[in-house]
């Protein structure tokens, strides 16, 4: 049996664009084409082989030989280590080229659609402090850089409350600072982190499955009103008491405060009792004169003023004079549904999810809306020739479905009711394009615009619209 090839390093590599997921493309001496991680595009560099495949190799930069011009400093001290936000020492300006770049290709290669307006890249007015949700998790066992780990003398600071590695869910990084969520998210996180330990709290263990501390969750609406909740791998009242009064009485922005004891396996909440100890146990967020109830399971867009850009272009798109009927597949907690509402005759909401939908009517009601119907079951099932045949017939469909992408099921039905118009949002370019393809013999592509809504990172949304074939 031939033995694997160990540590083969790959010289003098330039990158010269970016590919999926954030690694940079670059290709070899004899052509095959090289993906690797750790660097940027321009950058040439060393890399150390991962996997050998027969198309392409996988391999991480260990030497940076000349810089790329797109290069910049990342600004956080964690970069690297965290796996948060992988482009933060690439400029934004070519952030933002290589996600418009992404979703193009994507659709040209995978759709085999050309021919449609390419609407340039709505970039983030905020490519730091964007996001309104934050979950960190305690640990008694921090991650150790390599010099700790060789360091011969005992270390006795591990406890940690910051992100899982990358690879090695056991393993939490001790976040010092973290640029994802405005202040006073870092404020509150640091100050949590020394209460437990002035206190002696116990960090949960994750392998022993004990402890006190376990999870901190953050949100905030976009006045400044601000929700933290505890996970608690066990009760112990007199201290959880003490630690919820200290953080009131140190943050008054905090609108209200909860806890959830949690002995699972998981850190998942949506099957937990979630406890109100201060404030309603919500925030309300306002999108433009739209009221949503946000609770501690709610889903809710992280970005929120990209989001709120997002849906005014859906909106512009469908371009809606007020007698259409509307379809809003995978609708989610109503969102998007309600936001169009106002423009529409009805609007017809189709999500998996009960809570979802449960908040959706609920949304509807807050906001006076009664032209929309929510319905509530898997898609490929719900939305079928019976429903069809029950319900109005839809003037536009908006779609906005997971990473996955529609089930052909979805998108045979979707060309069977045949509505004149098409807005198909995705947050996965590579999935929309494989499903443009399939309506493409009824439908035109008229247009796309990639919207940027996870700057730093390599995630790009795109609003597509498809108008039906005379």
């Amino acid at each position: 049996m031939q033995k694997k090839k160990k540590n083969v390093i790959l010289e003098n590599i330039k990158l010269l664009s970016a590919g999926a997921k954030g690694v940079s493309v670059g290709k070899t001496e004899d052509g095959k084409t090289i993906l690797v991680s750790g660097a940027v595009p321009g950058d040439l560099v060393n890399a150390r082989m991962k996997k050998s495949k027969k198309n392409y190799i996988e391999a991480e930069a260990i030497e940076i030989l000349e810089e790329s011009p797109d290069r910049v400093d990342a600004r956080c001290m964690h970069f690297s280590v965290c796996g948060g936000c992988k482009w933060q020492n690439l400029s934004y300006e070519k952030q933002l080229e290589f996600k418009e770049d992404e979703v193009l290709n994507n659709i040209r290669r995978i759709g085999g659609i050309d021919g449609f307006e390419a609407v340039p890249i709505l970039g983030s007015a905020e490519q730091y402090f964007y996001r309104n949700k934050m979950e960190f998790s305690f640990s008694n066992a921090r991650w150790l850089t390599l010099e700790e780990v060789n360091s011969t003398e005992e270390i006795a600071d591990r406890n940690a409350l910051g992100f899982h590695i990358p690879g090695q869910w056991s393993k939490i990084l001790d976040l010092k600072e973290c640029f994802l969520q405005e202040d006073p998210s870092n404020n509150i996180r640091l100050a949590v982190k020394e209460y437990a330990e002035e206190n002696n709290l116990e960090f949960f263990d994750v392998r022993n499955q004990e402890g006190f501390l376990r999870t901190l969750m953050m949100r905030q609406n976009s006045k400044g009103e601000w929700m933290v909740l505890f996970q608690l791998f066990e009760e112990n009242e007199t201290e959880r008491v003490k630690l919820l009064d200290y953080l009131l009485q140190k943050f008054p922005q905090i609108h209200t405060l909860l806890y959830a004891i949690n002995p699972k396996g998981n850190d998942s909440i949506y099957d937990l009792d979630i406890q109100t100890y201060y404030g309603e146990g919500f925030l309300y967020e306002e999108m433009d004169g739209l009221r949503f109830k946000i609770g501690p399971k709610s889903f809710f867009q992280t970005n929120y003023k990209q989001a709120l850009e997002l849906y005014r272009k859906t909106l512009e798109f469908a371009d809606l004079k007020g007698d259409e009927v509307v379809y809003d597949l995978y609708t989610g907690t109503g969102t998007i549904a309600q936001y169009v509402a106002r423009n529409a005759k009805q609007v017809i909401g189709i999500e998996a999810v009960q809570e979802a939908i449960d908040a959706a009517k609920e949304h509807a009601e807050l906001n006076g809306l009664t032209n929309c119907t929510f319905y509530c079951g898997d898609m490929k099932d719900i939305f079928n020739q019976e429903f069809l045949e029950s319900h109005p017939k839809a003037d536009v469909l908006i779609t906005d479905p997971p990473r996955d992408g529609m089930h052909a099921k979805v998108v045979e039905q979707i060309l069977n009711l045949s509505p004149e118009k098409i807005v198909y949002v995705s947050c996965n370019s590579a999935t929309q394009a494989r499903d443009l393809a399939m309506l493409k013999e009824h439908y035109n592509l008229v247009k796309v615009l990639p919207v940027d809504m996870f700057p730093q990172t390599h995630h790009v949304e795109n609003i597509a619209l498809l108008i039906k074939k005379s």
